[in-house]
């Protein structure tokens, strides 16, 4: 059996999918999440080796539900924008349906699955194919995980970003949270008149800062009026200036 979960806020979407599902009993749905929050236990639950995931949801995207992820299984994205959709299909998912979902068009898509299915195919380097293309979008928020928690915070609650291992330490008022993501990958999606890579280990929101100071040869220190101090290098000191105009 093919165990499989359809993720969708439109009961009618999901439904189609089962109806069409009917035709191939190989395929065993395991749940329907009316979001991606209820979407991301699932998968923690079952560990699907399908899901028919939604783009455009209330309270987590499809795409930021993928960023929460430990486990990867394969993707269908079923959306109602032909932007999307596209966009989907670009970033090496496995296949993409237009609402309303054709029969046609979604035996394709299950014919696409099988094969890849069945050549073992990793549906990991397929979501990271398509988070690399991500990157390409502007950052508004960022979700991350805190034990059994998911937490969406918009950027305008950045102080600053600070690099951890494979991780990112996301500083803000509220706290320290970590990201499974790289500095490179914040500093793409930052809007760079707000925020500047100011070290290989920094990014820094440029309005909070309160004072900077020499350090080293070359290096200096910035002290932002939440408390946070940051180190900053030459070239990272060179792009500052570019920015704030010193």
């Amino acid at each position: 059996m093919i165990k499989t979960i359809l993720i969708d806020d439109e009961p009618l979407a999901r439904s189609m999918v089962l109806e069409y599902l009917q035709q191939h009993p190989e395929f065993q749905v395991l749940a329907e999440c009316n979001d991606g929050f209820e979407g991301v236990k699932a998968i923690q639950q079952h560990q699907p080796d399908l899901i028919f995931l939604d783009i455009q949801m209330p309270k987590l995207t499809g795409f930021e539900m993928l960023e929460l992820l430990d486990s990867h299984p394969h993707i269908i994205f079923t959306t109602a924008f032909d932007e999307y959709a596209l966009k989907a299909f670009e970033k090496n998912a496995i296949d993409y349906l237009l609402k309303p979902i054709r029969p046609d068009r979604f035996e394709k898509a299950i014919d696409k699955f099988k094969a890849s299915f069945q050549s073992n195919a990793n549906p990991k380097l397929e979501t990271e194919k398509l988070q690399e293309t991500l990157e390409e979008e502007s950052l508004e928020r960022i979700v991350v995980k805190t034990g059994a928690q998911i937490k969406i915070i918009p950027v305008q609650q950045i102080n600053y970003l600070e690099a951890y291992d494979d991780y990112v330490k996301i500083h803000t008022n509220d706290g320290m949270y970590l990201k499974n993501k790289t500095m490179s990958s914040f500093e793409k999606q930052l809007d760079g008149k707000q925020f500047v890579r100011v070290h290989r280990s920094f990014i820094v929101r440029v309005d909070l800062l309160q004072k900077i100071e020499p350090m080293e040869k070359d290096s200096y220190i910035a002290t932002l009026s939440s408390g946070g101090r940051v180190n900053i290098s030459k070239s990272g000191y060179a792009r500052l200036k570019q920015v704030i105009g010193l």
